[in-house]
């Protein structure tokens, strides 16, 4: 995102902690503080105005608050599934929250009883909405999935990659991996507020959803890791509530998390540059060279315990209860193709 600034023409400064310092062009000038307190805000940035703000960290609420009258076009960046209401709020409808969501269809948490973080992230997005069309700025929100690739906290494809690496050959999956999820590839999410920034008066007042055009699932996501490292495994399939050292890859539950992310496509011109076997390779190779500092972090961000004793007993003791579990007359089921294929004319439908 940096570089794509800095090939506008843009004087780019970057506002952030100082604890994770990548190499960047000199001419980038650094505010280090914290962005997530209205006093840390003000004392960091003492008053500066800037052409255009692009807000992906800290807290979105004081973020806007600050930039009230400080700068021409902003551009934030949130989730595009935590603040989605409940899969049973009647606002989806009668069938409940559809596998994949219409971007025009997104109703959000009404209530902090239906999750906290939602809640705040779904009122920082209308509050800031709302700013824009009062004349504080120009407003353009972008919703973001969860995100993979190189240097991302909590990354879930750490959970496959050391297992491996480990010469782990078993691979525990929730509801046989199906889950359905979008995701985004951070070198490909960079360009969308770039978009909005090259398209403001079209972007102003609207909010998008920027997603991988191709949503895939868990499963498939596995099934290429384990494939770029050159190894088989074996997929122990169990009910997500049995499936316990499974969870940290699932994050969130066994729900399908899934979005589609067309209108930035058709009206900002947003295009990935690298297709998600591209990002995932990219996101493996990283893993496998990470500094042990960062692998560190990521692992307590991950919150995965790794306890593979505790893994070989569920996978024994799983196999040994399907092993003596009742088997129906059904269990044997094949379909049959429903349409008559008669042999002779007049010969009834009967099943094959």
């Amino acid at each position: 995102m940096v570089e794509g600034l800095l090939q506008r023409g843009f004087e780019t400064t970057i506002f952030h902690s100082g604890t994770h310092e990548v190499p960047l062009p000199e001419e980038v000038r650094h505010i280090h503080g914290d962005p997530h307190f209205p006093e840390t805000i003000a004392k960091a940035l003492g008053g500066s105005e800037f052409d255009v703000v692009i807000a992906q960290y800290g807290r979105l609420r004081h973020i806007t608050n600050y930039f009230n009258g400080r700068t021409g076009h902003m551009v934030a960046v949130g989730g595009a599934m935590t603040p989605l209401a409940p899969r049973f709020d009647p606002r989806w409808g009668a069938m409940g929250r559809p596998a994949i969501v219409r971007e025009d269809q997104r109703p959000l948490i009404a209530t902090e009883s239906d999750g906290k973080l939602g809640y705040r992230i779904a009122e920082a997005a209308e509050q800031f909405l709302a700013a824009g069309q009062s004349g504080a700025f120009d407003a353009t929100y972008i919703a973001y999935p969860t995100l993979y690739g190189p240097r991302q906290p909590g990354s879930p494809e750490w959970a496959i990659v050391r297992r491996i690496l480990d010469g782990r050959r078993q691979i525990i999956v929730p509801d046989a991996g199906l889950r359905l999820e979008s995701r985004a590839f951070v070198r490909n999410v960079g360009l969308a507020p770039l978009a909005a920034i090259d398209n403001q008066s079209m972007a102003a007042g609207k909010s998008y959803v920027v997603t991988d055009n191709d949503i895939y699932t868990v499963r498939q996501r596995i099934e290429f890791i384990a494939q770029y490292m050159d190894v088989e495994v074996e997929f122990v399939d169990m009910p997500f509530d049995i499936a316990t050292p499974a969870h940290p890859l699932y994050r969130s539950g066994p729900e399908h998390r899934a979005t589609r992310g067309d209108a930035i496509r058709e009206e900002l011109g947003y295009c990935e540059r690298f297709d998600t076997a591209t990002g995932i390779a990219q996101t493996v190779d990283w893993l496998r060279s990470a500094t042990a500092r960062e692998i560190d972090e990521l692992e307590s961000q991950l919150g995965d315990s790794f306890d593979y004793d505790f893994e070989d007993v569920l996978i024994d003791s799983w196999r040994r209860m399907m092993g003596v579990l009742p088997r129906s007359a059904d269990s044997d089921y094949r379909y049959s193709h429903v349409y008559r294929h008669p042999t002779k004319p007049g010969e009834a439908w009967r099943r094959a």
